[in-house]
């Protein structure tokens, strides 16, 4: 696939994967991506998963022939993570020529990965560093923590390439068309894997900015090459913990039906006084990290759950733990308990929160003694109205 003139798309697609990093489901399946550079030098960029190096290897042999039968000067390593780095062994045997440009730390991964650091073939970047392949300059942009230590992500001068490591990507292999768009995937990947480390693509967003970009080329997902600055900008309030959307997510766990009862009222309230939009979710049968990207879209979350062994349901324990470990933030929260003789669900969630930054807690708590009541429809009712106010 052309990307540009000389840049050509050498990933691969993979549909046998059921779960992403042995956690986040992936249905679409997952690209692997890689690219060529056709220049004076030739550049390979990142290496691929570890159950497609053939095919891999054979899609650098064809670009290569259809440009003469040339051999590669560079293989660029901006992300050492298994995905893309599992077959550096297998490129350094094919083309024993060819020089390994990455970060001082990524040498060194290599060397536990492989057994080797390929120190005669090194060429060592960071912040600032230029690689010269002819009409092409690769600058290199030092990304630490987005989302690996030894990130590094280049930017073609020539082309006005960003080659972003895992920043925007997306779950979802490349030859399958979703109907969703870019966001909805890359938001739960964002989220999922990157979201911890807001402060950190803060910092590189910065240096992207006064770049001249024209096309995003990630590690995983499509080639980004229209409306740039709407990737940047949903980056940015991503990265930031801003508010994506309007509106409130309910998250709810419920035993023997009623706390869910109390989650769908709320809902209906909510939607029939004008909220743009509600997000319902069962945290017990749905995929967490939908959940979790909804916890971050919104700017209003709503916790539901039932009293357990005296503190919080399991499942939504779990929910809060996912949240916290990636710094949620800038939101409000209102909580709905439920519990036979002592609710105290909402105390336990709220404890769970207490090393979180700017977050409001509604004042309507809403608690139920097992079954909802007029009187629970009355506590719905304020908390939807203070939650629009």
């Amino acid at each position: 696939m052309k990307i540009t003139d000389s840049i050509k798309y050498i990933g691969v697609n993979d549909h046998k994967i059921d779960l992403f990093e042995g956690q986040f489901e992936v249905p679409n399946g997952m690209a692997y991506n890689s690219y060529l550079i056709l220049d004076e030098k030739i550049a390979v960029i990142d290496s691929v998963d570890q159950n497609f190096g053939e095919e891999w290897l054979n899609n650098i042999k064809n670009e290569l022939k259809a440009a003469g039968d040339r051999k590669p000067d560079y293989l660029v390593v901006h992300h050492m993570e298994m995905d893309h780095s599992a077959n550096i062994k297998k490129f350094a045997e094919a083309y024993p020529e060819a020089k390994i440009v990455s970060s001082k730390m990524a040498f060194v991964m290599m060397k536990n990965y492989f057994g080797t650091d390929f120190s005669e073939r090194q060429v060592v970047a960071a912040e600032g560093f230029n690689l010269n392949l002819g009409k092409h300059v690769l600058n290199f942009i030092a990304a630490p923590n987005v989302h690996w230590p030894e990130v590094l992500m280049s930017y073609d001068e020539a082309d006005k390439v960003l080659f972003a490591a895992d920043a925007f990507g997306k779950f979802g292999a490349n030859d399958v068309e979703d109907p969703e768009g870019w966001a909805c995937e890359a938001r739960r990947y964002y989220f999922g894997i990157v979201g911890k480390f807001g402060a950190q693509v803060q910092a590189v967003l910065k240096k992207a900015g006064a770049l001249d970009i024209k096309i995003i080329c990630s590690l995983h997902g499509p080639v980004l090459n229209e409306n740039i600055q709407y990737y940047l900008d949903t980056y940015n309030t991503w990265s930031s913990y801003g508010v994506e959307t309007e509106g409130v997510a309910i998250c709810y766990t419920s035993v023997y039906g009623n706390t869910k009862i109390a989650a769908e009222k709320l809902a209906e309230l909510l939607k029939a006084k004008g909220c743009p939009k509600v997000a319902l979710n069962d945290l017990a049968r749905e995929d967490i990290y939908e959940c979790v990207e909804d916890a971050f879209r919104y700017g209003k979350l709503v916790l539901a759950t039932t009293t357990y062994n005296g503190g919080v349901f399991p499942k939504m324990r779990e929910f809060i733990d996912h949240l916290t470990a990636r710094d949620y933030q800038n939101r409000t929260i209102a909580f709905v308990e439920n519990g036979t003789w002592a609710p105290a669900a909402a105390k336990g969630m709220a404890a769970l929160f207490e090393n979180s930054k700017n977050i409001t807690f509604a004042q309507t708590k809403v608690s139920i003694k097992t079954a909802v009541t007029a009187e629970t429809e009355k506590q719905l009712e304020a908390l939807a109205a203070e939650l629009l106010a």
